[in-house]
């Protein structure tokens, strides 16, 4: 991983943006885990849905990586961090 040799000035509007995105990030990984928990309790509940719930497990793991791999990725662009 190649760390920026300088200090790293943001603006306040990238401060901003960045922000937004984990905001964005942390709301969509909430709405995954909300989504497993809901589908377990009704498993629980209604044993026979758990063939329907399976595929809505299933997605969800792949869902978080993906929003954890997205705000990574942009906060590394703002932070010039590269892979080397």
């Amino acid at each position: 991983m190649g760390l920026p040799t300088n200090a790293v000035t943001l603006a306040p509007s990238e401060v901003e943006a960045l922000n937004k995105k984990l905001s964005e990030a942390r709301h969509n990984v909430n709405n995954s885990l909300s989504l497993i928990v809901a589908a377990v309790e009704l498993i629980k509940l209604k044993p026979d849905m758990a063939a329907r719930m399976l595929d809505t497990l299933g997605k969800q793991p792949d869902k978080i990586v993906e929003e954890f791999r997205g705000f990574s990725s942009e906060f590394e662009k703002a932070m010039h961090i590269t892979r080397d």
